[in-house]
């Protein structure tokens, strides 16, 4: 048996022991972008038969708008989605009925993305200039929170809607910057082109730390059973890619021919010590910090118990 199979045998074998035998349950992923390094415990899971010693069927899409997967969830269209901490507070605030079931990247990502010899040197600097984004509502307050301690808001700039194209945008000159590109992926496909980019870090610019990814689903219509199954098997999944980086990165890159390329072999590199090696697991104090901090920059009206934003089905 090759060493990846015999790899994977033991490990379905250590979740088959941990849990009784089911009838596969289908379940519906919406991913959060385009397949990429940020969902290895989820590839991961699927190709060396996590899932389906899980007992589950899982079907994993990635959407043509990024905006799209947790209104879908929340409109009862799929089980579960791959979201943003940050956007699920205000989606809460708006009423979707969205809970977080799971965490898959559990640092932030997130980062206000400029050419390096920009003249943009501080947040103050973006007065005026065009912003792109491709996510609205979480970019928009994200942004919104590291303009005001310099006295400007999100009226002070111009947004534009670049959707998928947000390092190109900036290389392009199309905007001046953009928010909601990622550290581990948007800067090194910058540099991959021959222009060097910088990034302004949310956590270092008066927000409070949160979970990139997370999961989530219904909050009134989901099935816990089966999505705790979900997030063991990709915990499982993320054991392996902790254990074994480069052959888990060739089982993940072997998924696709786009996935083989430079950019997404350093971005695998880059992601690695960001996956949630708890899944399950909930830091509620988080949850707290980042609804309190949402109400102090008044960019909610009042404070939601961390029971109605998020769920730790490891504790159930």
């Amino acid at each position: 048996m090759p060493l990846i199979a015999m790899r994977a045998a033991l490990a379905a074998a250590a979740i088959s022991l941990a849990s009784p035998a089911y009838a596969a349950d289908k379940l519906t992923l919406l991913l959060d972008w385009f397949v990429n390094p940020d969902h290895g415990p989820i590839i991961v899971a699927e190709e060396l038969g996590y899932f389906e010693d899980a007992g589950l069927e899982v079907e994993v899409i990635a959407p043509a708008d990024p905006s799209d997967p947790p209104k879908m969830v929340a409109a009862g269209r799929a089980d579960i989605a791959v979201s943003y901490q940050p956007q699920l507070h205000l989606q809460i605030h708006e009423g979707m009925p969205l809970v977080r079931v799971g965490t898959l990247v559990a640092t932030p990502l997130n980062c206000l993305l400029v050419k390096d010899d920009s003249p943009i040197k501080t947040i103050a600097d973006l007065k005026g200039k065009k912003i792109g984004y491709s996510v609205a509502g979480v970019e928009e307050a994200v942004l919104d929170a590291m303009l005001k301690p310099h006295d400007m808001s999100i009226e002070d700039v111009e947004m534009i809607n670049v959707n998928w194209s947000l390092s190109p945008a900036v290389m392009s000159g199309q905007v001046d910057a953009v928010i909601g590109a990622f550290r581990n992926f948007e800067l090194t496909q910058m540099e991959i082109e021959g222009v060097k980019g910088r990034c302004f870090f949310p956590e270092e610019e008066g927000l409070p730390s949160y979970d990139e990814l997370i999961y989530v689903a219904n909050a009134d219509k989901r099935d816990d059973d089966a999505i705790a199954r979900f997030l063991a098997a990709t915990e499982l999944a993320t054991q392996y890619i902790v254990n074994h980086p480069e052959e888990s990165r060739k089982v993940f890159a072997a998924t696709s021919k786009e996935l083989q390329d430079e950019l997404n072999t350093r971005a695998w590199a880059d992601t690695l010590p960001r996956f949630a090696l708890r899944p399950a697991a909930l830091d509620a104090g988080r949850y707290v910090r980042f609804e309190n901090f949402l109400k102090e920059a008044g960019l909610i009206d009042d404070v939601n118990p961390v029971s109605k934003i998020a769920i730790d089905l490891g504790a159930q």
